[in-house]
């Protein structure tokens, strides 16, 4: 007798699945060294809220899952706009805009954007609160990044690092791992 699978999961599932084809669907043009399109950063503002979904947490991180935004005010604006009125379980979400020098305590999620000052110290500090990091570098993972945001023919692309999220000790899904565009597993 087959196992029973719920509706709901499958539901959720098809949806990811639709949500991350259409994603990948757009074509994103940059030019090297000019800004991201508006796009770029609306589709990883997008990605930033779906990735805490198919995150678990340690810790109770409280009624609030907090994501902070650094060198990247664009993306701090699109995250907040998506994330109004919108739950991940039963934790609502709230996104904080950070300079140069900012607490990162409190923090289940933290991206770095390129224009952050100093993206290496960032990621240390993240690492010793236990914050997950994204950041969309040309060496992210390398650096220590959990997830990292890459252009590939012209879409944006992520990538995880399973040695960095052990350290951060959270959970990735394995349909988060799944769409990947690279997992590093330890060792890489």
């Amino acid at each position: 007798m087959p196992p029973q699978v719920s509706s709901g999961w499958i539901t959720r599932l098809i949806a990811l699945v639709l949500l991350l084809f259409a994603f990948s669907c757009m074509a994103l043009g940059t030019q090297p060294g000019s800004p991201a399109p508006v796009l770029e950063r609306s589709v990883k503002a997008a990605f930033l809220y779906k990735f805490l979904g198919y995150m678990e947490f340690p810790a109770d991180p409280g009624p609030a899952l907090v994501v902070g935004v650094l060198g990247a005010e664009d993306v701090a604006a699109e995250l907040a706009r998506i994330v109004v009125g919108r739950n991940v379980g039963n934790r609502a979400i709230t996104v904080r805009q950070l300079r140069e020098g900012d607490s990162l305590a409190g923090l289940q999620l933290l991206f770095i954007g390129e224009d952050a000052a100093q993206p290496g110290q960032a990621l240390r500090t993240a690492e010793k609160n236990g914050t997950v990091t994204v950041t969309e570098q040309e060496n992210g993972l390398q650096s220590g990044s959990v997830i990292n945001f890459r252009v590939v023919d012209e879409r944006v692309r992520f990538e995880v690092s399973l040695p960095a999220a052990e350290r951060c000790n959270v959970r990735l899904s394995s349909r988060l791992l799944s769409v990947a565009y690279h997992v590093q597993k330890g060792g890489q």
